[in-house]
């Protein structure tokens, strides 16, 4: 856990080739004996006349990642860029990938936002004049905002004389979550009425906002001169930052974090809100999940106090400067540089610790319609649209589908989107016996992968769960 500061830009920008959980699989959104519908509308809680246990952690288990930022970006095949050695697959800092080639497939903006969310104890029960549902959960979730001219310095460094990087942005957060589901049919108010609602309790665990807001670079003779703004706020049982000290400007400056524990250093409160009318051979939906927040204790506060001028000579290497004992050209020189020197970049001063912070969760609206066709009512078609609003950025999706449940135990859906990340297809099977249920799917189905088994394109996801119906 140590150097986290200074590794901070690794976790960012390698975020996509990381393994990660999509926090609802949208596939199952219109499948009436898909346990889970109620994550994405509480008044889709349908359990026919039985409840149901969860396999501990097996029960709901999304993996997935998504993103306009791929692993094809960062990964390069050598067979390319370096022939004698065929079989490698090459970070985009190696020496032999020319810039061009990087620079031209990245964007202004490179989006990264990873949601997991592990229901470690599920159980559904009819009681209190409805459905009810009560889950135990783990949730993490991450965004991250890198501009180009992050990349530039990377792969050109002093190249060019100047670079403005602006609104480098990571959010993370880690919470429990005790959630109490209930969804009850209210036709004798509005015939083809349900409403639902979901109370959660949740337990802060780690959160880290970091924000480096600008540092435009000048290269001078002997290094970079920097006008950098950035603030950092962290929540963490026994986290302190570490510094070290900058002769020269004669002030200590954040360098890393050292944890010596890890415990719950925050307390919150969410609600999901829905309901469902059914009208002829339609269906509509409406939630709003998440509505709420976490009040963080324990905060370290890191900043440059405003706009800070730096002088430094961390990057002033060329590309491909380092060799080995050989004269062989280092492969990945130019990103370590970069990794182990953004502290001397920013400098940001150790402000504050043990205050106070309240952050609100990432709240997503969901709407949709449902069609069930009326010469074979076992085949439904839907659409529905999936908004989350990020604490960095906000996503869209809309979800196209055919849904079919030829007999009651199994049923399957098949669907394409688009969105904010581009297209995919996606896909469900679902098995629903009493005693046993099985489901697997993919919301964005698993294109070509690289040698490591990591998908090339980073909207992939895969969803599978064992559950028990009693």
């Amino acid at each position: 856990m140590k150097r986290i500061y200074k590794n901070i830009a690794l976790a960012a920008l390698m975020l996509a080739p990381a393994v990660t959980s999509a926090q609802n699989t949208y596939s199952g959104y219109f499948l009436d004996n898909y346990l889970y519908r109620y994550e994405m509308n509480p008044a889709l809680l349908n359990m026919d006349d039985h409840g149901f246990v969860g396999f501990p952690v097996l029960g709901n288990l999304n993996v997935g990642m998504q993103g306009n930022l791929h692993v094809s970006d960062i990964l390069y095949p050598s067979s390319k860029y370096d022939p004698s050695n065929p079989n490698k697959t090459l970070l985009f800092s190696n020496p032999n990938i020319p810039a061009k080639d990087v620079l031209k497939h990245l964007s202004n903006t490179n989006i990264l936002g990873v949601d997991t969310k592990i229901d470690l104890i599920s159980v559904g029960f009819k009681a209190f004049g409805g459905q009810n549902a009560v889950t135990l959960s783990a949730v993490a979730n991450a965004q991250v905002g890198a501009p180009k001219s992050l990349f530039s310095l990377i792969k050109e460094g002093v190249s060019n004389k100047t670079y403005d990087i602006k609104n480098f942005r990571l959010n993370a957060t880690g919470y429990a979550q005790l959630q109490l589901n209930h969804q009850r049919d209210l036709s004798e108010y509005l015939p083809g009425l349900k409403a639902g609602a979901a109370f959660k309790m949740l337990f802060g665990l780690a959160n880290i906002d970091a924000y480096f807001n600008r540092a435009h670079l000048e290269l001078g003779t002997d290094g970079w001169t920097g006008l950098t703004n950035a603030d950092i706020y962290m929540s963490m049982k026994g986290a302190k930052y570490t510094t070290s000290y900058n002769e020269d400007a004669h002030r200590e400056y954040v360098d890393g974090l050292d944890v010596n524990s890890f415990g719950i250093t925050g307390f919150g409160i969410g609600f999901d809100l829905g309901a469902t009318y059914k009208w002829k051979d339609f269906n509509f939906s409406l939630a709003l999940l998440d509505l709420g927040f976490i009040s963080w204790s324990d905060v370290q506060y890191a900043s440059t106090e405003g706009d800070r001028t730096v002088n430094t000579d961390a990057y002033t290497f060329q590309i491909g400067d380092k060799k080995d004992e050989n004269g062989n050209k280092l492969e990945n020189d130019t990103w370590d540089d970069f990794k182990n020197n953004i502290s001397d970049l920013y400098q940001l001063s150790y402000t504050k610790e043990g205050g106070s912070r309240t952050r609100g969760l990432r709240a997503t609206l969901n709407w949709g319609v449902d069609y069930e066709f009326p010469y074979y009512r076992n085949l439904h078609f839907g659409m529905v649209n999936t908004t989350t609003f990020n604490h960095l950025f906000t996503a869209t999706e809309f979800r196209f589908s055919a849904n079919v449940q030829p007999v009651k135990c199994f049923s399957a859906s098949a669907n394409l989107a688009a969105g904010t990340f581009g297209a995919g297809f996606g896909w469900l099977l679902n098995l629903n016996l009493k005693g046993f249920s099985f489901f697997l799917g993919m919301d964005h189905t698993l294109g070509k992968l690289a040698k490591q088994g990591i998908p090339l394109n980073s909207n992939a996801e895969v969803n599978l769960g064992i559950n028990f119906p009693f």
